[in-house]
């Protein structure tokens, strides 16, 4: 394994790549895995992330916009960081003409890291201090203001110094939701942006505009998992209707940009790549013609759509028992890695794949079994109920589409030790190259991150008279 990268059926996927040859690619890589030390009895949890899928999904996002915009039109595409705070992964987006979407100080440190220019980055967050402000429009990067107590902190800040920085408004098209109640961020009630139906909203929007010649761009975002194309497509066509709006009653072309958010749903049943970036381009295109003509600027903030087919959590079947006449297969992967799904799983449910002990994919009858994870209660389940080869103990169970917000947002249950995670190419010659995303944690990291360094604090202190 070097630290630097070297050189089941589906349907058609980003670029005119299959589901075949992503699951060829996993599959494979699984296999190496195994076979390369990265997965064993000692590293029973190891994630893996297909880079030439994430190289294929951004140049499939770049492709769909490029064929519904005018030519010349500005165009930014930027990853939300939050589906994957890795910095290689963002370095890699880089260079595949990715900017960033970050929505804390956290997350900017992350694409700073990464190399992401200020001018390729949008910090979005409803609860920005006066010192994330202060920076991101210190360093040029494109701020949407959430609110209006927010924008009389930026006329503070624009007041006492000058700044690069593209200023822009959330609005909230109060629109409905989804099938996820929690991803749905325009509903009447949603914390984000300025609600427009609102009594006395959208004429403090015009108002807020008229007063400030700087803002200059409108930002929304329906929301994600769950969100139907057309309702997504609805809160564009609103939040372009009121730019036009605004720029007339204005009488001058002042906000000269549009972000449209993310929200792209995946398709967690299968290994197509459904819906596609070309077929939201396309009911864009349809649905609001005038946000492709040339007159406005393009900014994008997809996540999810982007990373979930290119990750795959491994974890090794520990044990293999039943209860209640149902298979149990006890795996090293559960609510550390997959917390929705654990918490949520009629909202989050994943496919699992059946590996042997070697990383070979496992054949025979159908089983209805249950996977488990190795935290302590009932409900630890990475799968209830679900068909697939019978996993023994020392087999491998794949949690599939888990490369957005699985294994990068770590949840330290039981203090469950972060799994390293590995990107992997074909090696040209029938292998696979791995490259260390991030190793995984020690023991030692989990005391230290656990207080380990004051271990006597809190018996130092003495209320006055007590012993």
């Amino acid at each position: 394994m070097n630290d630097e990268i070297q050189g089941h059926t589906g349907d058609t996927g980003p670029v005119g790549e299959s589901g075949a040859e992503r699951t060829a690619r996993r599959d494979q890589a699984v296999r190496a895995a195994v076979e390369q030390g990265l997965l064993g009895p000692d590293s029973p949890i190891v994630a893996l992330l297909d880079v030439t899928g994430i190289r294929e999904s951004a140049a499939a996002l770049r492709a769909a916009f490029d064929e519904v915009t005018a030519p010349g039109t500005p165009v930014l595409h930027a990853f939300a960081v939050k589906a994957s705070p890795l910095v290689p992964v963002l370095r890699l987006l880089r260079e595949e003409g990715i900017g960033a979407e970050v929505a804390s100080p956290g997350e900017l440190a992350l694409a700073r890291a990464a190399g992401v220019r200020p001018e390729r980055t949008v910090l979005d967050a409803p609860a920005k201090t006066p010192a994330e402000l202060r920076e991101a429009l210190a360093l040029g990067i494109a701020v949407n203001v959430d609110n209006p107590q927010e924008l009389e902190r930026v006329d503070g800040l624009m007041r006492s110094a000058s700044s690069r920085s593209p200023l822009g408004m959330r609005v909230n098209p109060q629109i409905g939701g989804g099938s996820i109640a929690a991803l749905s961020t325009a509903t009447a009630t949603s914390k984000f942006g300025v609600a427009l139906r609102d009594e006395g909203a959208r004429e403090w929007v015009v108002r807020a505009f008229a007063e400030r010649p700087w803002l200059t761009r409108l930002h929304a975002h329906t929301g994600s998992q769950g969100i139907p194309l057309e309702l997504l497509a609805r809160g564009v066509a609103e939040t372009y209707a009121l730019a036009e709006e605004i720029n007339a009653r204005l009488g001058r072309r002042q906000i000269d940009t549009l972000d449209i958010g993310g929200g792209l749903g995946v398709n967690f049943g299968s290994d197509a790549t459904s819906p596609a970036y070309a077929e939201y381009a396309r009911l864009l295109r349809e649905t609001v013609p005038g946000l492709f003509d040339g007159r406005y600027g393009l900014v994008t903030e997809f996540g999810r759509s982007m990373l979930a087919k290119q990750g795959t959590v491994v974890a090794r079947v520990e044990y293999a028992k039943s209860a209640g006449g149902r298979p149990i297969a006890v795996t090293h992967a559960g609510v550390q890695v997959a917390t929705r799904t654990v918490y949520a799983p009629q909202s989050w449910p994943l496919r699992i794949a059946a590996y042997d002990g070697k990383g070979r994919p496992k054949s025979g009858p159908a089983v209805v079994q249950d996977v488990a994870g190795p935290a302590c209660f009932a409900g630890d389940l990475l799968a209830e109920g679900q068909a697939l080869p019978l996993l023994e103990q020392g087999d491998h169970a794949a949690a599939l589409d888990t490369g957005a917000y699985y294994f990068a947002a770590h949840y330290a249950y039981n203090s469950l030790a972060r799994p390293g995670i590995y990107g992997f190419v074909p090696d040209g010659s029938g292998g696979v190259a791995f490259a260390t995303v991030r190793r995984p944690q020690t023991t030692a990291e989990i005391v230290a991150e656990s207080g380990g360094a004051h271990a006597a604090a809190l018996t130092t202190l003495r209320e006055p008279g007590r012993r």
